[in-house]
């Protein structure tokens, strides 16, 4: 209760959600640029580990090669890691029933983040969060800019094209139940050039729910930009949380809590 919070122990500071995020291959973890050249990064459950130790906001585990392989999630790394980490768990990969979606709700992860599958059929969204609950589904989409510039949501991680505009879309997962959008820009993907503001304050225009954005931060001052400029809830990333630069050596880290305040205030 915060009666029993003695007063000189200062009330902490909300500030906006900061977030890894873990790309699966099999068991193992690795790293893309661009959605290609995946480089292996280590074992997912001593990631967790150090991203506990660290405080990490929230995790987000992306199985980048389920849907293209037809695989149904990997349950059993699922339960591991929802039993190692001490923060909220949101996996996404290979979804493709509401029977997946039950099971690692039921194996301790808090969120299912669903891509391809919400652009094929935008009903199994709806159906996932009238059973679950909005704050249970996260709708990602892995964007890139094509021939003429335009933004264009792709799947199959990033192996097919589509004509759909990511802001319309985003609002269209919105109607259909989402509780959240992640708008992963595959042309910053592991580059370290900063997010792709327009994008991310393009999509949080269009809706209502909060906007994750993932893709391209370089640094903490990046993180803080994207919610300031780019009207983002949370910001997320991969490379800046495991790689030490400029040669992309294996280092898993989080800023501490003074870096993050800092920045965001």
């Amino acid at each position: 209760m915060l009666d029993a919070i003695p007063p000189t122990v200062p009330k902490r500071k909300h500030r906006p959600r900061v977030m890894p995020v873990l790309l699966l291959k099999g068991d193992l973890l690795y790293k893309t640029v661009q959605f290609k050249e995946p480089k292996y990064v280590g074992d997912p459950r001593i990631a967790v580990k150090i991203f506990n130790d660290k405080g990490a906001d929230e995790l987000v585990l992306l199985d980048i090669t389920a849907t293209n392989e037809k695989r149904s999630p990997n349950f059993k790394l699922i339960e591991e890691i929802a039993g190692e980490a001490f923060m909220p768990l949101a996996y996404g990969g290979g979804i493709r029933s509401q029977d997946d979606v039950k099971r690692i709700f039921g194996l301790g992860a808090e969120k299912v983040v669903i891509a391809t599958h919400a652009v094929e059929s935008p009903a199994f969204v709806t159906e996932a969060a009238r059973v679950h609950g909005s704050q249970s589904v996260a709708v990602c989409l892995d964007v890139k800019r094509d021939w003429l510039g335009r933004y264009r949501i792709v799947t199959h991680s990033g192996t097919r094209k589509t004509a759909l505009d990511p802001a319309a879309f985003a609002k269209q997962m919105e109607e259909a139940g989402a509780g959240e959008i992640i708008v992963n820009s595959v042309d910053r993907d592991g580059t370290f050039k900063g997010y792709d503001i327009a994008l991310t304050e393009a999509v949080a225009s269009a809706v209502n729910i909060p906007v994750i954005a993932c893709g391209g931060a370089s640094g903490v001052d990046d993180l803080a930009r994207v919610v300031k400029e780019g009207k983002a809830s949370a910001a997320a990333a991969g490379s800046l949380f495991v790689f030490q630069r400029p040669h992309r050596a294996v280092l898993v880290t989080f800023p501490d809590e003074a870096k993050l305040r800092q920045a965001f205030d």
